[in-house]
């Protein structure tokens, strides 16, 4: 890939950007015997070589398993925008690292752990040294393991799992984890010791991991947390809303997905929960904010980014070219532009090269630098990302709701602890 606006073919025959024919799962069958010995498979002209007549440098490739449809398609989306403009920020529109070309083979995973697994497989086999992308956490999960059997550099993106961090020496994450998130929800109520905290959330597995997570960070501090859990299918949601505004927390932290947020909101306000309780929930892509109608400019909102909230000069570059190449910023465009950040900085390391995976790893490892969102810091002990998160306010409702930030708080006020890392 020359740069983002004039990008070269993989080796797959595909434009980076562009959708690959024959899908992983055929290319998987042809390949499965090389999977786990992908040196073997990758001789001369592999990835960060050079080519076996001793001519031109051999491209570094880079292999993007996300999720190009799916659910979650429109934050595969944004992390896709992002990784583009990183890329050429990093290498300062070469789109190369000392000669060598950074090539990047897009695979869809729609959101689906056993795709992604194929697809990595898929791209370990044709010798890619280094993958990136996982948009939801069960993709990274499973992703990770596959990368440390085969000793390949995966940098997980927007999926926020903590359980990521400290997967194995191989993985790294170029987004926020879920601490980060509660850590700044709790920024909200200051001293947590003799609180009252509700959890507000689905009776699934994302409401249970909250409740734990609150739990987690909260409870520890000296917090007394006590959850409020809705079947998943409930469409009247006054109930839960009464029983939210009855337990009378200090705090009221909601976690909610799917088609009955407005509803839910909608129940809060006529509920009057925000008269006398601190409402806490995360704030997600743009497309969201209209869901909260009148309750939004009562609610305080957790954020790890939104288009603007930053103010950076990274930040601008990376408006500037998403917004060039006809997008807009959004939550996970900075996931896709670090994660380049991240790939050209441990490559540049390595003179080029991706074939030493540990050489790339050491790279990363303890690595601070100037991201989106102001000094960002891989740690070297897990590999957590160390990074700002944001206090955030909406103005308006529906389509003319607008955020802004109250606070900014540093990596250190939400740096998660050590986890012992694992593989």
């Amino acid at each position: 890939m020359r740069s983002s606006t004039a990008p070269t073919r993989t080796a797959s025959g595909a434009r980076p950007g562009e959708p690959l024919t024959g899908g992983p799962a055929r290319r998987f069958a042809a390949l499965a015997a090389c999977v786990l010995l992908a040196a073997g498979c990758a001789k001369a002209g592999t990835a960060g070589t050079s080519t076996a007549d001793g001519g031109a440098k051999g491209p570094v490739k880079v292999g993007l398993v996300y999720s190009k449809t799916g659910p979650l398609a429109a934050y595969g989306k944004q992390y896709l925008d992002g990784f583009k403009a990183g890329l050429s920020y990093a290498t300062k529109g070469t789109g190369a690292v000392d000669g060598h070309r950074i090539e990047f083979e897009e695979q869809d995973d729609a959101g689906d752990p056993a795709k992604a697994v194929s697809a990595a497989k898929d791209l370990i086999g044709k010798g890619y040294k280094v993958l990136a992308g996982s948009t939801a956490s069960g993709v990274a999960l499973q992703v990770g393991p596959i990368a440390a059997q085969n000793k390949v550099l995966f940098i997980s993106g927007p999926a926020a799992a903590d359980k990521v961090t400290g997967l194995n020496k191989y993985t790294f994450r170029s987004g926020r984890q879920s601490y980060q998130d509660i850590r700044t929800a709790a920024s909200f109520v200051g001293d947590a010791k003799g609180k009252k905290v509700t959890v507000l959330a689905q009776d699934n597995a994302f409401g249970q991991a909250n409740v734990a997570a609150v739990k987690a960070v909260l409870g520890a501090e000296g917090a007394t947390v006590e959850p409020v859990l809705a079947p998943p299918s409930a469409t009247d949601l006054t109930p839960f809303a009464t029983q939210a505004k009855t337990a009378k927390p200090d705090l009221l932290f909601v976690a909610w997905a799917g088609d009955t947020a407005s509803a839910l909101w909608t129940a809060l306000n006529q509920q009057d929960v925000f008269t006398d309780t601190k409402v806490v929930t995360g704030l997600d892509l743009a497309a969201s904010y209209p869901l909260f109608g009148a309750a939004g400019e009562k609610i305080s909102f957790l954020n790890h980014y939104f288009g603007g909230a930053a103010g950076t000069p990274v930040e601008k570059a990376m408006e500037d070219a998403v917004t060039a190449a006809g997008g807009k910023t959004d939550i996970f465009t900075p996931d896709g532009f670090t994660a380049a950040q991240m790939i050209v900085h441990a490559v540049e390391a390595a003179h080029g090269s991706a074939d030493d995976t540990s050489a790339l790893v050491k790279a990363l490892e303890g690595w601070s630098f100037d991201g989106v969102k102001g000094k960002a810091t891989v740690r070297a002990e897990d590999h957590a990302l160390l990074q700002p998160m944001f206090q955030v306010r909406l103005t308006g409702s529906g389509a003319a709701a607008k955020p802004s930030v109250e606070k900014a708080l540093t990596a250190d006020e939400v740096a998660p602890p050590v986890a012992p890392m694992a593989g």
